[in-house]
């Protein structure tokens, strides 16, 4: 009887991790059609490339490497074979906690959650570096970041490996339930690296201080963008529940669910008041970022607030992100798509807001870890983007950027009949 209740409960741990990671993976989809709503016309061909070829160069990179510096082990070389049950169920024998300790769940399903989540770290560098960037310098630094910096910072922190040899931020009081900083955070560091080097859009910036908008071809496409992410955000957080299958764990994914919604329904709310209170009008550019500022913002911790607290938290990250954003700008720092305030600034806001719902961390431990992250992120990202810089260039000429990155990277239009680019 035993053994049945365990082969059912790794059966359904196991097929609840696939489920999430096939939510997450739809996340691509979500930043591909955010972002190729946001960018103009010219750059929709080029956008949407990144965004395909960078989720196979994470499934890639995480496959051959990245899996292993962060957990240990070599999926890649491992052959499918038989699961050995005998041997499955002596790992979780004489456990005092019953079937309530420890996930129990197939090796593969837990890879293809983790690659998922490493994807989209890489996805949030493509919108901020957009309409100026080179491709394949992109996607250099996407083998990179996927297969090393992203996993020696995950090591640190999911992994629980010694930082250096030094610290274990997990013994620090650090904590990050699904990943405001590891994921989310860590992919803002690098964008603003790649931005810092490749600078602004020619005509973003007046001579005198002025901020021109340059709008978004498509927000419909915008739009949508935004409610596949919000729907894969479920798979998102409540896969970091990492199973499903007792009593306790059903009801906390079913709080992270309902946690998740509500801070994305508190961000948007929020980020239109007071867009409204700043600009005279209702801006859908802030509300889809503020709906995003809220998910990010309650990424770090789902589990342990109440539907209440979640609202609030998510409400804080849709009134920052709105601020950051226009901040961002006013220092020069061009970012097509709002990524590094909705992905960075939240990132940070998120971990700093756990404490106050989980006294498994601190206030000390979580900065501590929030810092190593950047520094780690950004420092490794500015490297890279160097190098990359000084050896093949990271920019388009500025005819290229002028007819559009779509003709001179792609050869293509994403509009062909309702846009020239002469």
């Amino acid at each position: 009887m035993e053994s049945n209740i365990f082969h059912l409960q790794y059966a359904i741990d196991t097929f609840y991790f696939l489920i999430c990671g096939a939510l997450v993976m739809w996340m691509a989809a979500g930043f591909a059609m955010l972002e190729s709503g946001l960018v103009r016309a010219k750059n929709t061909t080029e956008i949407l490339t990144k965004n395909v070829a960078l989720y196979a160069v994470s499934s890639i990179m995480y496959l051959v490497c990245g899996y292993a510096i962060m957990y240990g082990g070599n999926i890649f070389l491992a052959g499918m074979g038989e699961v050995d049950a005998a041997a499955v169920l002596g790992d979780f024998a004489g456990r005092e906690d019953g079937f309530e300790g420890g996930s129990i769940y197939s090796g593969a399903s837990d890879f293809f959650f983790q690659v998922v989540f490493v994807a989209t770290a890489m996805s949030i560098v493509s919108g901020a570096v957009a309409e100026r960037m080179k491709l394949w310098a992109f996607l250099a630094f996407a083998v990179v970041m996927t297969g090393f910096i992203y996993p020696m910072e995950g090591a640190w922190t999911w992994g629980g490996a010694s930082v250096f040899g030094m610290y274990t931020l997990g013994d620090l009081g650090f904590s990050d339930f699904a990943g405001s900083g590891i994921v989310h955070m860590a992919g803002a560091a690098a964008a603003l690296a790649g931005v810092i080097l490749l600078g602004a859009r020619k005509g973003k910036y007046g001579p005198n201080g002025e901020i021109r908008a340059f709008p978004g071809a498509n927000l419909p496409l915008a739009t949508l963008g935004t409610f596949i992410l919000w729907m894969g955000w479920f798979g998102f957080n409540g896969g970091s529940v990492l199973k499903l299958g007792d009593i306790s764990s059903a009801h906390s994914v079913a709080m992270v669910f309902l946690n998740t919604n509500a801070a994305a329904a508190g961000g948007g709310i929020a980020a239109l008041i007071v867009a409204r209170l700043m600009f005279g009008k209702a801006d859908l550019t802030m509300l889809l970022n503020g709906a995003l500022a809220g998910l990010v913002t309650i990424t770090a911790e789902p589990s342990t607030p109440t539907a209440l607290t979640a609202t609030l938290f998510g409400a804080l990250g849709g009134v920052l992100v709105v601020f950051s954003i226009v901040t961002l700008d006013k220092m020069r720092i061009d970012d097509p798509v709002g990524a590094i305030s909705v992905h960075g600034v939240c990132g940070v806001l998120g971990l700093l807001l756990v404490p106050f719902t989980n006294d498994g961390s601190s206030f000390s431990g979580q900065i501590i870890g929030a810092l190593t992250i950047f520094i780690w992120v950004f420092v490794a990202s500015l490297i890279v983007w160097g190098i990359l810089k000084a050896v093949v260039g990271i920019r388009v000429t500025e005819e290229e950027e002028y007819e559009g990155v779509d003709l001179s990277e792609c050869g293509m239009e994403a509009y062909p009949e309702f846009v020239s680019s002469k």
